[in-house]
């Protein structure tokens, strides 16, 4: 008897996780076959950070070689971009580097695209030297430059801004980070644990221009700037930089370009189920950065793990995942530096605060309580009690008991009192 022909679209680690579950618990249920864009065997994308800085290489962030697709009978086409699924036949349609033509037909498929980089629309964006951040390619193209060119210019201040930033540094460029917000990591900070990230950087080498808006990249090759390779940055404020590398790093978007072609039904990503089925198809997945559960598509790596587990289970026959969706937690070591967020660590009405700031020992720790239950917390240089803060945050407990305690952590928040040892 022939078995049910699983195809995915996409090499990343989402969709590699999801077949690595699936083959613990259903080993050689399947004929599986995957493409991959890449001419690469699938590897750690969060770790390009170090690769960039020179502190790994490579071959050391595979996480699955060519041996393990072979080991486990699994067809891998890299370097192969898939152009059309037909859902009549139920065919898969892709051209290789060669221009070839690969198809592979399907009994169940998982798209798996993850994301692609947003690059600002203002004049320039497509001069050489101006990159996006997403991948190999991207990474050794700005090892590259950082090996001819002395002055980089990287747009956005969130974690992967920062990080392209730090590697540059590192391999000897002068880096401006140009961030349009009033503070970097806005979605995992508050401004005071912001500010001490920022003079942390500062003086390591980095540059930071805030609340500055890009308008218009200018190139070397004729008079308006219009060709060539970039040699400046320029601001609505008239004010200009040079540089010549700039790096985009201004956020992600689901890739959706494949699934809308198919006609299915996409809104804020590939609309999935609890069982990451496509609303559109029973018989077609998705997984990752592409899907979108109950309207949010996640972008961290816990919650598409989660979103990997309950797959398998699925394409197991087990019938028995269902994904809730996720709460998130932030834990980050930004060029070495640890931080962790939770919940709703701003705070604002309602809410109270409670606030550890030691500056000049590099301590930031703020806990926003609401009702007598921890609701929110954000750390700086030391994140050890972050796992406890988020097992107290999702069980939604009370803390009156141990408010006193709260900011000292675990250890002495829940030690016997002398009475009780």
């Amino acid at each position: 008897m022939d078995k049910p022909r699983l195809v995915m679209v996409g090499n990343g680690m989402a969709g590699v996780r999801t077949l690595e579950e699936l083959l613990k618990i259903a080993p050689g249920l399947h004929d599986i076959t995957v493409f991959g864009a890449e001419p690469h065997p699938n590897y750690n994308r969060i770790l390009l950070s170090p690769v960039l800085a020179g502190e790994q290489t490579l071959d050391e962030i595979v996480l699955n070689g060519w041996d393990w697709y072979a080991q486990h009978g699994i067809t891998l086409h890299a370097g192969c971009t898939v152009t059309e699924v037909d859902r009549g036949r139920r065919l898969v349609h892709a051209t290789n580097a060669a221009g070839e033509t690969v198809s592979a037909p399907y009994d169940r498929l998982i798209l798996a695209t993850g994301s692609q980089p947003f690059m600002l629309p203002v004049p320039g964006a497509r001069l050489d030297g101006v990159l996006a951040y997403r991948d190999i390619a991207d990474t050794q193209a700005m090892i590259d430059a950082a090996a001819r060119y002395r002055q980089a210019v990287v747009i956005g201040g969130g974690l992967l801004g920062l990080e392209a930033a730090n590697g540059l540094m590192k391999r000897g460029m002068e880096v401006t980070v140009v961030h349009v917000g009033d503070w970097l990591l806005e979605r995992q900070l508050d401004a005071a644990a912001a500010g001490l990230l920022q003079g942390a950087l500062e003086r390591r080498g980095l540059r930071f221009l805030l609340r500055a808006q890009t308008e218009a990249l200018l190139g070397d090759a004729d008079e308006e700037g219009r060709s060539g390779r970039v040699r400046a940055v320029r601001f609505k404020d008239g004010s200009e930089i040079p540089a010549q590398l700039v790096v985009m790093a201004v956020g992600i978007r689901p890739d959706t370009r494949l699934a809308e072609r198919m006609r299915l039904h996409v809104n804020r990503g590939i609309v999935v189920t609890d069982t990451l089925q496509t609303v559109t198809d029973p018989r077609i997945y998705a997984v990752g950065e592409c899907a979108a559960h109950r309207g949010v598509a996640y972008g961290l790596v816990a919650p598409l793990f989660e979103q990997a587990q309950v797959l398998a289970d699925h394409l197991a026959q087990q019938g028995i995942g269902r994904y809730q969706g996720s709460l998130v937690s932030t834990k980050l070591k930004v060029t070495g530096i640890d931080l962790f967020s939770a919940g709703d660590f701003q705070g604002g009405e309602g809410t109270e605060e409670i606030v550890l700031s030691d500056p000049a020992g590099g301590i930031y720790k703020k806990l926003v309580l609401k009702d007598d239950r921890l609701v929110g917390a954000c750390l700086y240089g030391d994140t050890a009690d972050g796992p406890w803060y988020w097992r107290l945050l999702r069980a939604g407990m009370a803390v009156d008991e141990v408010r006193d305690l709260l900011m000292f952590g675990d250890a002495q928040a829940t030690a016997p009192s002398p009475q009780e040892a």
